[in-house]
């Protein structure tokens, strides 16, 4: 049976420390719900790095012969980080589900996303000016095609 390379080691014990610190609910939070009945879920941004490195050294000593390749010493290490940066607030409620940004944004990339809410608000004033102009409210109208 061959022996294992302590880099290995290093490796696997690197991997199981970043995998403990981020899973899914670091990404995805635990939903909060109010009275009201809106859930509210965090979500974030993670991000990580990981290096690893090492070698084996010979040593010769001019009085000795030089050593066999499978007993070098080895020196090695590993690094690694991680980030977690929150993005934004998943607000559900029986009518709609939006997505509130964590961080405020320019003017130009706010304007993009209220640009759906108010395309949705000026077909809703379309539809009554419609109404108005036949003569029928929308209740009148729902009424209508229930018949």
């Amino acid at each position: 049976m061959q022996q294992q390379h302590p880099i290995d080691n290093m490796m696997q014990t690197t991997m199981e420390s970043i995998r403990g610190m981020v899973d899914v609910n670091t990404v995805v939070g635990a939903p909060v719900m109010d009275q009201k009945g809106t859930t509210i879920i965090p979500i974030s941004k993670v991000s990580f790095g990981f290096v690893e490195g090492g070698g084996e050294y010979a040593v010769e000593d001019g009085k000795q012969k030089p050593v066999p390749t499978d007993i070098f010493p080895f020196a090695g290490g590993t690094g690694a980080g991680v980030s977690v940066q929150p993005v934004g607030f998943l607000v559900v409620t029986d009518k709609q589900v939006k997505m509130l940004p964590a961080q405020t944004t320019g003017a130009m990339e706010r304007m993009v996303e209220l640009l759906p809410q108010l395309i949705e608000e000026l077909n809703a004033k379309d539809e009554k000016k419609k109404n108005k102009i036949f003569g029928k409210t929308d209740d009148e109208l729902l009424d209508g095609e229930l018949q």
